[in-house]
């Protein structure tokens, strides 16, 4: 019985459960970002660029999350 396989899967999924720790890291940031930006729009040049850093740095974090998951299913 080989149990390489499965033990693959549920090790891909286990890597993957970061995913939805990036999902609302993402949506804490845009939340912050509007409202930031509601109160005072003045802030936005200042305030946006902080934004878009927290949002990339937030997406590398999946995209290493799905790396790792697609290293342990094909390699």
């Amino acid at each position: 019985m080989d149990l390489l396989h499965p033990a693959r899967e549920i090790g891909a999924g286990l890597a993957v459960i970061a995913l939805a720790g990036v999902g609302a890291g993402i949506g804490n940031i845009f939340a912050a970002l509007v409202n930031s930006i509601a109160r005072n729009p003045a802030s936005r040049p200042h305030v946006f660029g902080l934004g878009m850093l927290g949002f990339a740095l937030t997406e590398a974090i999946a995209l290493f999350a799905l790396l790792i998951a697609f290293l342990i299913l094909f390699v």
